[in-house]
Formats: C-alpha cells, sequence, structure tokens
C-alpha cells in the first residue's frame, strides 16, 4: 500500500514558530505586525463570505431544479393522463 508523502511540512511549532516571528518583526517591525494581522483577518473574513454567498447561490439554483423537476413530472403526469382517458 503507497502512502502518500506530503511536500510540504506541517504546522511549525515550537523553535520554527519562534524563528518565523523574529523574521517577521525584522521585516515589519513591532508596530505594523498587529496592523498585517488585522487586515489578514478582514480578508479572511471577507473570503469566507463571498464564499458562503457562491455555496447559497448554488443552493438556490439547486433547489430551483429541483423544484422545476417535479413541476416537470406532475405536467407530464397530468399529460399522460389526460391521453389515457377514455373521451366522453
Amino acid at each position: 500500500m503507497a502512502t502518500a508523502i506530503p511536500l510540504i511540512g506541517g504546522i511549525p511549532a515550537g523553535p520554527e514558530l519562534l524563528i518565523i516571528l523574529l523574521v517577521l518583526v525584522l521585516l515589519f517591525g513591532a508596530n505594523k505586525i498587529p496592523k498585517l494581522a488585522r487586515s489578514t483577518g478582514q480578508a479572511m473574513g471577507e473570503f469566507k463570505k463571498g464564499r458562503e454567498e457562491v455555496e447559497d447561490e448554488l443552493q438556490q439554483m439547486q433547489d430551483g431544479e429541483a423544484a422545476d423537476a417535479a413541476t416537470d413530472t406532475v405536467e407530464e403526469t397530468d399529460e399522460l393522463e389526460s391521453e389515457t382517458e377514455p373521451s366522453a
């Protein structure tokens, strides 16, 4: 049985996380890190909101198609019943 080997390691923890934080402080400065984190959080919120809107639209489209299919089935049944009923 073959197992998948991840190309990128897992989530950094311990010493790796400290090194990453140190590099961020050196690159951006201590004053800009909260602003950077805030803007990242806002961007993630906007992305989530947009994703939810797309999912809602897709769900509405699926519900509409299901309703159309049900209506078509009822119409076809009515047509078949009217064709098979004897004329008076």
